[in-house]
């Protein structure tokens, strides 16, 4: 069997990172000056959307280089968003695939040295989604993808996002995820893609939105850890969670509680970080408010809840981010779509 292999090996990508919008990146730090200098201590790649890869701060500066100068690695998202999935009651497929090797070869040579593919899943009990035929089609896309970034140099985040919606249990989402993640390497496997030259994106595993019984940092910690122990092998380097609708401090604080060192917590053999979006740019959003004048606050509560997310990857964060209001408020939006 011949595995194919990539330019860039994942251990030399972002271990922590984050997804950004063309309106959250270009406003606030449009010029050199306006750059929030100093977040490349605690963000190491960046996820942008393909319109932003080729953008230009006011100075006539690619944003790719600015990032570039923080250390920090640009990254491009390259699926088409969902379409419904024929035959079931409701789901979705990610579309994006037909161009997709000319594309990740112009993303490369544009700077990108990684890509985002997100494949969205849901539970419903009385529809019995997530249906084999959603688990089956997602994982074979969250494949292909894979295996084509691979040939054209990109390291691949595989993201199976497993939505909020709903009113089950944690024991039903870890049940689900567990079900997604089996089928998702299944299929990495199947198509040779080389897990070393990968990074795993998933949801946490927390109780439906609706349910009645919310669950402790604790709790989500445990069965996140044991769902992935259960499921992702050990060549997997990094796991970096998506925040999926969680304020910026649950993100945060379930993050710290997986990696706190306990004798009750499954064996962790890869780093467990962040690949978060609204949960990193909430804060950021509301003191900028979209004036001028509030740049600076803008940037400090972004390095704010940057270096808390950097505390949590190593389980040392303790509160220091949490005093704000909007790190308080949720970000769930149901049936959420990028």
């Amino acid at each position: 069997m011949v595995r194919i292999s990539c330019n860039e090996c994942a251990c030399k990508l972002p271990l922590f990172f984050f997804l950004v919008s063309p309106t959250v990146f270009s406003p606030p730090f449009a010029t050199d000056q306006n750059f929030c200098a100093g977040w490349g201590q605690y963000c190491s790649g960046v996820i942008l959307f393909e319109e932003t890869l080729y953008q230009k701060s006011k100075d006539g500066k690619a944003f790719v280089d600015m990032i570039k100068a923080e250390g920090v690695i640009p990254g491009i998202k390259v699926d088409k968003g969902v379409v419904p999935l024929p035959g079931t009651d409701g789901e979705t497929v990610t579309q994006g695939l037909d161009g997709l090797g000319e594309r990740c070869a112009k993303y490369y040579e544009a700077g990108a040295r990684f890509a985002k593919w997100r494949a969205v899943l849901k539970i419903n009990a009385a529809t019995g989604c997530p249906s084999e035929v959603s688990l089956e089609q997602n994982a074979e896309s969250l494949a292909r993808y894979a295996a084509i970034c691979q040939e054209n140099g990109l390291v691949p985040i595989v993201e199976p996002e497993i939505l909020m919606d709903g009113d089950h249990d944690i024991n039903r989402a870890a049940y689900e995820a567990e079900r997604v993640l089996s089928h998702v390497y299944r299929s990495l496997n199947r198509h040779n893609v080389l897990l070393e030259g990968t990074l795993l994106k998933p949801n946490m595993v927390c109780p439906g939105k609706d349910c009645p019984t919310q669950a402790t940092p604790e709790e989500v910690a445990f069965y996140t850890v044991r769902t992935l122990s259960r499921t992702v092998p050990s060549a997997v380097p990094s796991i970096n969670f998506l925040s999926g609708g969680q304020s910026e401090e649950e993100a945060t604080v379930h993050l710290n509680a997986m990696n706190v060192e306990s004798a009750d917590m499954p064996p962790r053999p890869w780093q467990l970080s962040f690949s978060y979006g609204r949960a990193l740019q909430q804060s950021t959003l509301k003191a900028w408010s979209g004036k001028a004048e509030n740049v600076d606050a803008a940037k400090k509560e972004f390095l704010i809840r940057a270096k808390a997310n950097s505390e949590a990857q190593v389980g040392k964060y303790a509160g220091s981010a949490a005093g704000g209001a909007a790190a308080q408020s949720s970000s769930y939006v149901k049936n959420y779509q990028y």
